[in-house]
């Protein structure tokens, strides 16, 4: 982790992916036609690890699906839903909030996330991310997406920024 300190000791804004990081990548779905996702319950507290030093956070998914916006309701996130171009939602948010896009932190997991990896000052990717965008990221996290990748990372800025 040493090695990451300067990194993420300038992390500002956290964007995340939704789909693959706060979920393993798989859905569920019933006769009905229901989808039904399953999530680290440990996330939450990371990301009021965030909340306790400063960090801002955002999620932005390309599905419009009401699962993602009540997850993100009870983490008390932020969240923008439907989004064709991450990287314009990226661009927009870090300007408004007058952050740059070396102090922000992308956490994605597939080639749709890659316009932002390469973005951002501090690219990350859960452990099972795609073969195409582990590559990009500058810390490849060791729990895999919907298994705490997102407590992981919220704990190693915390970690380094609580000082």
């Amino acid at each position: 982790m040493t090695e990451l300190q300067p990194l993420l000791e300038r992390v500002r804004l956290a964007v995340f992916d939704f789909d693959g990081v706060f979920t393993d990548n798989r859905v569920w779905v019933n006769e009905r036609g229901e989808e039904s996702l399953a999530f680290s319950r440990s996330d939450g507290l990371g990301l009021r690890r965030l909340d306790e030093v400063g960090v801002r956070y955002l999620i932005v998914s390309t599905e419009p699906n009401p699962i993602v916006g009540e997850r993100a309701s009870k983490l008390r996130a932020e969240c923008v839903q439907g989004v064709d171009d991450k990287l314009a939602v990226l661009q927009e948010r870090t300007e408004r909030l007058g952050v740059p896009l070396e102090a922000t932190a992308y956490i994605g997991n597939d080639v749709n996330d890659s316009e932002c990896l390469r973005a951002v000052g501090c690219p990350v990717v859960p452990a099972d991310a795609w073969p195409e965008v582990q590559s990009l990221a500058r810390w490849v996290l060791s729990r895999p997406g919907g298994a705490g990748c997102v407590r992981e990372f919220c704990d190693g800025v915390w970690e380094v920024q609580r000082a």
